[in-house]
C-alpha cells in the first residue's frame, strides 16, 4: 500500500475509514510499512486524536490481526486485570491466581515494559525457566487445567499490538488514550473475557498525568468495552508514589510472593483485594462489594493462591526448586547499596518517576526496541509516605550491576524524597471507581 497520503491525511485531522483502517493493520503486521513511517503516523494520531469510530475500528482490526481464543463451555466465568501501568505496579502477579482460587479462569495477555513502568512480562521472565510465550491452544488448556495462565501476544496471536506496542514505547507516543484503548481492550477482546476490571493510573508516574485524564481515559476503555460485550469495572488510582516497596522485575516478583505469602505492603494488597472484589460483583458472585472485599481477603489469606502461583509458573516452565532457591537469597544483583537519609521528620513525598527511571536506567526498562532487560536491579525496602525517619535512616536499596551504576542511582533517588515536620497523611489509593 502507499502509506504515505494517510499519514499526511491523519497529520491534517482527517478521519479514515474503517477498511483503511483494517488495511494500515494488516500492511503493518505483515511487514508491508516501515518503522520509520510508522512512528510518524503514530505521532499524527497522538497529536490529532481519533474518532470513536476509528478507536473501535482499531480495536478490532487489532483483536482480529491473529488468533482469537475459544474456551468450551464452563460455569468459571473468564475474566482479567489489567493496568495501565505503574512503577512498581505488580498487583497482577499476585492478582491472577487469586482470581483462579476465587472460581474464576484468568487468561491473561499481558504486555511489556512501556517508558518507565514494568511489564508483566518481563517480570515473569526473570523467574528462573519461564516462557511467557504461549500458543493459544496451550493458553486455553492450561486456563483450562488451573485456572490461569499470564502470557504476552505471539506471532499468531494479537500480532500488530506486539509491533505497535514497542514501537509506541520508544516514539514518544505512549499517553494516546486512542492507542492505549485499544491496545489494552484488543487484547482482551481476543481473550474472550465477560468482564475486567481496569486500573487507570494517574499522577507523576503515569501517562495520565491528571486525574481528568485517567478519567477520559477510564471512560474511552469502559464504553468500548461495553459496546464489545465485556462488564467493565474501572478503579482510578494515584501513582505518584510506587506501589508497594520494590520497583524492578525479580524483586517485584519477590514482594509478590511475600504478598501472597501474607506479608505484602498495605497498598499492594488493597489493590488485589479490590480488584478481586469488583470481578465478584461484576459477574454476580457476590451481590455487595464489602461482602466481595471479605471473602478475597479471606482467600488471599488462606495460602491458597500462593500454592496456586507455585503451579502456575510450573505449568509455563519454571524450575521451581531454582525458582525458590533465588527467593531464599537477599539480591540476585552484583552491587546492592543502602541510601539513607540525613534529615529526620515524616516522608512526605517518594517521587515514582524519579524511582521508575533510576530503574529504567539501571537496566530495568527498555530505552530502545532492542534494549536488552536486566532482572536483578532495581529498588527496594523504599520508604513509604507518612512514615517517621530520623538522620541515618534508609530510604531505599538500589540494586545494580556495578558500583559506579549504584552510586549513580544513589545520588538520584536522595531527590526522590522529601521530608517534614509534621504527619503527612497519603491521599486515598483508589480515587475512584467507575
Amino acid at each position: 500500500m502507499n502509506f504515505l497520503p494517510l499519514i499526511e491525511a491523519k497529520r491534517d485531522g482527517a478521519a479514515l475509514t474503517p477498511a483503511q483502517w483494517q488495511e494500515i493493520v494488516r500492511a503493518f503486521a505483515h511487514g508491508h510499512i516501515s518503522d520509520h513511517q510508522m512512528a510518524a503516523f503514530l505521532m499524527a494520531v497522538f497529536f490529532r486524536g481519533l474518532t470513536n469510530e476509528e478507536t473501535r475500528t482499531l480495536t478490532l482490526a487489532m483483536r482480529d490481526s491473529g488468533e482469537t481464543l475459544r474456551f468450551p463451555d464452563d460455569p468459571r466465568p473468564l475474566v482479567d486485570k489489567h493496568s495501565t501501568g505503574g512503577v512498581g505496579d505488580k498487583v497482577s502477579l499476585a492478582l491472577a491466581p487469586l482470581l483462579a482460587c476465587l472460581g474464576f479462569r484468568v487468561p491473561m495477555i499481558s504486555g511489556r515494559g512501556l517508558g518507565i513502568t514494568g511489564g508483566t512480562l518481563d517480570k515473569l521472565e526473570s523467574i528462573p525457566g519461564l516462557t511467557t510465550q504461549l500458543a493459544p491452544e496451550r493458553l486455553i488448556a492450561q486456563v483450562q487445567a488451573i485456572g490461569v495462565a499470564m502470557g504476552g501476544q505471539t506471532e499468531t496471536m494479537v500480532p500488530a499490538d506486539k509491533l505497535l506496542y514497542a514501537l509506541r514505547d520508544v516514539t514518544g507516543t505512549v499517553p494516546s488514550i486512542p492507542l492505549i484503548t485499544a491496545s489494552i481492550l484488543s487484547k482482551k477482546l481476543a481473550e474472550g473475557i465477560g468482564a475486567l476490571v481496569m486500573d487507570v493510573k494517574f499522577g507523576a508516574a503515569a501517562f495520565m498525568r491528571t486525574r481528568d485524564e485517567a478519567r477520559a481515559l477510564a471512560h474511552s476503555i469502559a464504553s468500548l468495552a461495553a459496546e464489545c460485550g465485556v462488564k467493565t469495572r474501572t478503579l482510578i488510582t494515584a501513582m505518584d508514589a510506587p506501589i508497594g516497596r520494590s520497583a524492578g522485575n525479580w524483586l517485584e516478583v519477590k514482594e509478590s510472593v511475600r504478598c501472597l505469602e501474607g506479608y505484602g505492603p498495605d497498598d499492594f494488597q488493597e489493590l488485589v483485594v479490590d480488584s478481586a472484589a469488583h470481578l465478584l460483583v461484576l459477574t454476580g458472585k457476590k451481590p455487595e462489594l464489602a461482602a466481595a472485599r471479605a471473602v478475597s481477603l479471606q482467600c488471599l489469606a488462606s495460602g491458597a493462591p500462593r500454592t496456586k502461583f507455585n503451579e502456575l509458573i510450573v505449568a509455563q516452565g519454571a524450575d521451581l526448586d531454582a525458582f525458590h532457591c533465588q527467593l531464599a537469597l537477599d539480591h540476585t544483583a552484583p552491587v546492592v547499596l543502602e541510601v539513607t537519609t540525613s534529615e529526620e521528620g515524616f516522608i512526605s513525598r517518594c517521587d515514582a518517576r524519579i524511582i521508575g527511571e533510576v530503574v529504567r536506567d539501571l537496566g530495568g526498562g527498555r530505552m530502545t526496541k532492542e534494549s536488552v532487560i536486566h532482572c536483578a536491579v532495581g529498588v527496594d525496602m523504599l520508604a513509604k509516605l507518612g512514615e517517621p525517619f530520623g538522620i541515618g535512616s534508609l530510604l531505599c536499596r538500589v540494586h545494580a550491576r556495578t558500583r559506579s551504576e549504584a552510586e549513580s542511582a544513589a545520588a538520584r533517588l536522595r531527590g526522590a524524597f522529601a521530608f517534614s515536620r509534621e504527619p503527612h497523611e497519603p491521599a486515598p489509593l483508589i480515587a475512584e471507581v467507575i
